[in-house]
């Protein structure tokens, strides 16, 4: 995907948080947060989450990585998400349960993915674009009256369409297409949460 064609998707995500976020004025109406594991893991990311209605919000993300790690190995990649929150109590507080969507673009090679992802990925570069989508749940914690940590789980479907490379840093390229369909883990986190009245 190009660098218009991207900037032009979050500009329209960006547009649409704020948007949502003039639904719900009451209290905290904006949570901005960051994925600290993503983060561990070489992918920048950050997430807005704003209120719908008293007991329902809208968390969007992107991770965007568009780095090389060296000469050999690859790990860029982007990627959105967007997921529909019911909390059980109060918003940006304890419980909830979710569904969310996810899309993006990869481009790995010579790295160990989790899950036993792309077996050959430690000895050729894969690139292609992956969407699905999942059920999630989580819960936040109140550290102060803007801060906050929150955990999430999610699992789902996920679909895959890529090219095989030869080589992290060549442009042979061994296959035309294949697909790939994965049912598992679609999100792990450990988020930082700062609160915007």
């Amino acid at each position: 995907m190009s660098v218009l064609r991207f900037s032009a998707l979050f500009r329209l995500a960006m547009l649409f948080i704020l948007l949502s976020g003039s639904v719900e004025i009451n209290g905290q109406s904006l949570a901005v947060k960051s994925d600290l594991l993503s983060d561990a893991l070489l992918s920048p990311n950050v997430s807005m989450e704003p209120l719908l209605s008293a007991h329902w919000s809208m968390e969007v993300g992107i991770h965007y990585q568009p780095f090389s790690l060296d000469s050999r190995r690859r790990w860029k990649h982007w990627m959105g998400r967007i997921e529909f929150r019911h909390w059980s109590c109060s918003p940006y507080s304890g419980f909830y349960y979710g569904f969310h969507t996810l899309g993006g673009q990869f481009n790995v090679g010579d790295v160990h993915l989790p899950f036993g992802l792309y077996r050959g990925v430690r000895n050729f570069r894969y690139e292609g674009w992956v969407w699905g989508g999942g059920l999630s749940v989580g819960y936040q914690w109140i550290l102060s009256p803007r801060w906050g940590v929150e955990g999430s789980f999610g699992g789902g479907l996920v679909f895959a369409d890529y090219s095989r490379y030869r080589c992290g840093h060549c442009g042979e390229r061994m296959t035309s297409s294949w697909h790939k369909t994965y049912l598992g883990p679609t999100r792990a986190a450990i988020s930082l949460v700062y609160l915007l009245k």
